[in-house]
């Protein structure tokens, strides 16, 4: 699978260059992480150990949490190694596992994200035929079909990339290795790279951004004429335009940094906007999506009361 290349390894470049900030990032960044796997950990022992959770929502929002526990976890490792070391080297091979990686799990999350908006539009639309739309075999066959998808997406980027020479300079202008900054370290020809990852990952980012927001948009609009109580429709806008946030703050940058060419954007830019879709994203879902739920507080309540 692995071209001849005279590249053995990259060094990441990371956040910043500036030295005196990395001890205060590193720390920054170590309590964004514990944050994240302690809190997506919480909320997927909830969903798994308290059957009144037991539903196609909670089913979808487990599997979030294991994303954003995985996702965080093929960037943060070496991002916090890389702010205490003065080399910040990756190897050839692991950093084209990161690479694969980091689109298998980015790009489930984005699917995800657009299944559980069709969760809510069949919840809240049509709640006459929720429980025979969302049944159990439906929900797992939707999980495990972009759980699939993800992992063959990112499969085809990672063995394209590792088929390209690498003869120049090493240097990742990144925190981590992804696409768009290995393919400006290539040699050969980036054409067909370059239209895979514009038009395939393009497509996997913008069809679940679509979804998604038609699927508010239908939620948003049946509330409007079909709640007749205020306190409700205000309650339902509330919790739309919470989940429509994080939507935002996934799709939007990942729709800017791999749709937009190569010389779009500059280096710090891209660095900026891959912080917002990799960090603050998994570490706002589960405030957004279950903190701010009563059944998940009750449930955590009760666990909690078991273990005293």
């Amino acid at each position: 699978m692995l071209n001849q290349t005279s590249v053995t390894e990259f060094l990441l470049l990371g956040v910043t260059d500036i030295q005196v900030l990395q001890p205060v990032l590193f720390v920054v960044f170590l309590a964004i992480y514990i944050v994240i796997v302690a809190g997506n950990a919480v909320i997927l022992m909830v969903v798994i150990s308290d059957p009144r959770l037991h539903s196609p929502m909670y089913f979808f929002l487990g599997n979030l949490s294991c994303l954003d526990i995985c996702f965080s976890t093929v960037t943060f490792p070496k991002m916090l190694e890389n702010f205490l070391s003065t080399y910040k080297a990756i190897s050839f091979l692991g950093c084209i596992s990161q690479l694969h990686f980091f689109h298998f799990l980015g790009s489930t999350e984005a699917m995800l994200l657009a299944v559980m908006a069709f969760d809510r539009f069949v919840a809240i639309c049509k709640p006459l035929h929720y429980t025979l739309i969302m049944n159990h075999q439906v929900c797992t066959q939707m999980a495990v079909t972009v759980w699939i998808i993800g992992f063959f997406h990112a499969l085809l980027h990672s063995v394209m990339t590792s088929r390209l020479n690498f003869c120049g300079s090493n240097h990742i202008h990144h925190f981590f290795c992804d696409v768009k900054p290995l393919l400006e370290l290539a040699c050969g020809n980036i054409e067909l790279n370059e239209w895979l990852l514009s038009t395939v990952t393009g497509t996997i980012a913008v069809g679940p951004f679509f979804l998604t927001l038609l699927s508010y948009f239908y939620v948003i609009i049946y509330l409007f004429f079909k709640t007749h109580s205020c306190s409700t429709l205000r309650k339902a806008l509330s919790t739309c335009a919470s989940h429509f946030m994080i939507v935002i703050l996934f799709y939007v940058p990942v729709v800017f940094i791999y749709i937009r060419p190569a010389s779009g954007s500059s280096v710090d830019q891209e660095r900026i906007i891959a912080i917002m879709y990799s960090v603050v994203t998994p570490m706002l879902n589960p405030l957004i999506y279950t903190l701010r739920n009563k059944e998940v507080k009750g449930a955590l309540r009760r666990v909690i009361s078991r273990s005293q």
